[in-house]
């Protein structure tokens, strides 16, 4: 157990699987400069792996680019076209970590690869590491936040002519439950 661990009350070093029904995957963005719309990501998975070491830790995510959901049908299928996420090309978003960086027992930084509308680029998630317990069934269960904030021109996703309307920065924001598949 190293010293990042003993400050974690009921740390469990292994592998988890992310619990798509208590999890959620969320972003808003800002529409004409005055307003958010908010949207999620219906489907998605994930394996996270907890090692001994907090810093050693991973996380691997695969999002479904066709279950974006803004509660607008015409908007969602003006997201899913070609102008926004071209569902079509590019049916998938993910993301695989690269490093973790303490800032405080709770707090992590969790640099990795996101990948959207065919790019690729590294990301920092602002991690909040929410607890370790037990679900109803008795086996262990952990839950992390987690926010970061990305420009969609980064990613070629401009958005056409309606691209204006709708603001480059893209807020993103996740809850995570995970249960533990290994120890």
């Amino acid at each position: 157990m190293s010293a990042q661990t003993a400050v974690i009350d009921g740390y469990v070093a292994g592998t988890w699987t992310i619990d798509t029904v208590h999890s959620d995957v969320s972003f808003y963005v800002r529409h004409l400069g005055v307003s958010k719309v908010r949207g999620h990501f219906a489907a998605f998975e994930g394996t996270i792996v907890t090692g001994e070491d907090p810093l050693e830790s991973s996380v691997n995510a695969v999002i479904k680019t066709s279950s974006v959901s803004t509660n607008n049908e015409t908007r969602d299928a003006h997201v899913r076209a070609a102008d926004f996420l071209d569902v079509e090309v590019y049916p998938e978003m993910t993301f695989t970590s690269t490093a973790v960086r303490p800032q405080t027992a709770e707090l992590f930084e969790v640099d990795g690869e996101l990948t959207l509308h065919g790019v690729t680029k590294t990301v920092t998630l602002q991690l909040e590491l929410n607890g370790f317990g037990k679900g109803f069934d008795g086996n262990p269960v952990a839950g992390f936040s987690a926010a970061t904030e990305i420009s969609r021109g980064d990613f070629g996703v401009t958005g056409g002519a309606a691209g204006a309307a709708v603001s480059d920065k893209i807020k993103i924001a996740l809850e995570i439950e995970a249960g533990l598949a290994q120890a």
